[in-house]
């Protein structure tokens, strides 16, 4: 600072704000004032600042870079965490990585809240580690553990589906479920009632699936194997749905032409031009401004009730499904 200083003919006092972004300086003084850093090559010690903070004002970000539209919601919180003064720290789990030891890096990186996008541990992980940080779990129902949520309507999301499934003439729509990834138990409940709900239920068929394009290829084996009479499928997420897709063009079955697919999240994914995926959207901006209020909420009021904020979707009609056509069953070739 300086040498900023120095070169800009300013007081090291003045660079300071400058840098802080701190009150005290016109706007033609801070663009001199940067312009010379630039210049310079200097750089904010942000680790420096953070250590003579009383808060950190970090909050670390626990994800799977695994699927797309976790992705996709760990971007927005960049933007989400900015414009309430917060620095995003990121923690990416693979199958190598301990989610306790990613926990410790990020305390140890002064984060003062941690947000878990989609990943789950039981009840008492969330009781232990509440006792360290603030807690928010985004796209995950509440639990007893009484930790903050930010999560997307399920019910509605699949209803929205279904309604327009239902509208295009299908009453045989099968469901591609998620097992235990996040939202798929809540999707699925959502379709058996829906189902029950337009008076279908005899037709209700749930093949298993995780999240993936191989457990989706899997389910369209199986739909063949059965010789399926489904006129469509509501996938539990879109990566899962393209894997479907997929396997059913392999065996010469047409989308939506054969069989209308629909999948879930709205990711990148599904609004790729090759693809055209009709989707359950969820809106990740949403989603992480409200995962980064609750952080400011549960650090400001931490005896405050447990948050349970919930993210409208909205579907997004494309290509991939249709009016069904008069047949029996589904056939390979």
């Amino acid at each position: 600072m300086a040498d900023v200083a120095s070169a800009a003919g300013v007081s090291r006092a003045l660079v300071s704000i400058v840098m802080r972004d701190a009150p005290g300086a016109s706007a033609a003084m801070r663009d001199h004032v940067r312009v010379t850093a630039e210049a310079l090559g200097y750089r904010a010690n942000t680790a420096a600042q953070v250590l003579r903070r009383a808060r950190s004002r970090n909050v670390g970000v626990l994800f799977s870079p695994r699927f797309p539209f976790e992705v996709e919601i760990v971007e927005a919180m960049y933007p989400a965490a900015d414009a309430l003064g917060h620095q995003v720290v990121l923690g990416a789990m693979t199958a190598q990585r301990d989610l306790d030891r990613a926990v410790d890096e990020l305390i140890g990186h002064r984060c003062e809240a941690l947000v878990l996008v989609g990943l789950d541990r039981p009840d008492a992980w969330f009781e232990q580690v509440r006792g360290r940080l603030a807690l928010v779990r985004v796209g995950r129902v509440p639990s007893p553990a009484g930790v903050d949520v930010v999560r997307s309507d399920e019910r509605r999301g699949v209803q929205a589906g279904l309604q327009h499934l239902t509208e295009l003439g299908h009453r045989r729509i099968a469901f591609l479920g998620g097992g235990d990834m996040p939202g798929a138990a809540e999707r699925a409940k959502a379709y058996r009632a829906g189902m029950r709900r337009l008076g279908v239920a005899d037709h209700v068929c749930v093949l298993a699936g995780d999240y993936t394009d191989e457990c989706g290829a899997a389910a369209a084996r199986e739909l063949l194997a059965n010789r399926s009479e489904a006129t469509a499928v509501l996938a539990a997420n879109d990566w899962s749905a393209v894997g479907l897709i997929a396997e059913l063009a392999r065996h010469g079955v047409r989308v939506p032409q054969d069989l209308s697919v629909v999948g879930y999240d709205d990711s990148d994914l599904a609004r790729r031009t090759y693809v055209d995926l009709t989707s359950v959207g969820q809106d990740p901006a949403a989603l992480a401004v409200q995962a980064m209020e609750a952080v400011r909420h549960r650090l400001d009021h931490p005896e405050a009730p447990p948050i349970d904020a919930v993210v409208e979707p909205r579907l997004e009609v494309r290509s991939s499904t249709a009016s069904p056509r008069r047949r029996r069953s589904l056939t390979s070739g």
